[in-house]
């Protein structure tokens, strides 16, 4: 009776198991987990397989979008010849010191304008003006000023870079919540104190949008001022290829330079992550 009353309760029936299902949530939901870093390449694999079904059908003739294996014999090409590491190297060394004398004079004026009210009063009419004319535009002029050498791509890449960091640095700093900046005058913090530990965690978020934004404009601008303005570089590269009309190299330099941005903003985005770990535990 024992054994009958168990299986009663249990709502099994004697002589049968009670089987799991197959399928659970939980299950389904892990799997999802480890699936989630894999959903961002469906769409380029799903392009990429449009690009090879166009390609072979002849859909598109080969001397307008050659075939994959063609754009991958000529980026062995590239790599075997060196042209692409040399002229890739060109590029990072003016992406560099523009981004780092753009990104320091934009959290520079950006906080200026944010802690003086007077301050911004008098630049922000000229700042917005300047900051309406786009790279393009200011091109013609400072090849004039400039000419075409490394000055010229230097101070075009530090302007792209220079508006979205000093808007960002500006919404960020004026962002802090007050009671937060009146919290730390209760706890008598000092001036660095309370910008370490208040301002800089607060704003640390809108300031990294503008960085991340700054160097997305700075890898665009200059790669169209190489385009036009250059002898060397990995734009110049891309111009020289389609004036020989070698479009399988051209279009693998457009691929090395849609990956080397989404390089630059997953660096950034591993710098943001570090340093929100960093202060915004110190808060």
């Amino acid at each position: 009776m024992t054994d009958l009353s168990q299986w009663a309760q249990s709502g099994a029936r004697p002589g049968l198991r009670i089987r799991r299902p197959a399928f659970s949530p939980a299950v389904a939901s892990g799997a999802l987990k480890r699936l989630r870093p894999l959903l961002g390449w469906i769409v380029p694999a799903v392009l990429l397989l449009a690009w090879w079904a166009a390609a072979n059908s002849h859909l598109v003739p080969e001397e307008i979008l050659p075939a994959p294996a063609t754009v991958a014999q000529a980026f062995s090409t590239l790599i075997t010849s060196g042209d692409l590491q040399s002229n890739l190297l060109i590029a990072l060394g003016r992406v560099a010191y523009g981004f780092g004398a753009g990104a320091l004079a934009g959290l520079a004026f950006g906080a200026g304008m944010a802690f003086s009210d007077g301050f911004a009063r008098f630049v922000r009419p000229t700042f917005l003006i300047i900051s309406q004319i786009p790279v393009l535009a200011w091109l013609p002029f400072l090849m004039l000023l400039l000419g075409i050498g490394e000055a010229l791509k230097i101070v075009l890449v530090a302007k792209s870079v220079f508006v979205p960091v000093a808007l960002s640095t500006f919404a960020g700093i004026r962002g802090v919540p007050v009671r937060w900046l009146e919290l730390a005058r209760v706890l008598q913090f000092g001036r660095w104190k309370t910008l370490r530990r208040v301002v800089l965690p607060a704003a640390l978020p809108q300031l990294f949008n503008g960085l991340r934004y700054g160097l997305t404009h700075a890898w665009m601008a200059l790669v169209v001022v190489e385009l036009l303005a250059s002898y060397e570089g990995i734009g110049y590269l891309m111009i020289y290829s389609r004036q020989l009309f070698q479009l399988d190299v051209m279009v693998a330099i457009m691929l090395v330079i849609g990956a080397v941005g989404l390089l630059f903003d997953r660096m950034l985005a591993l710098g943001e992550a570090w340093l929100t770990r960093r202060y915004g535990g110190a808060s």
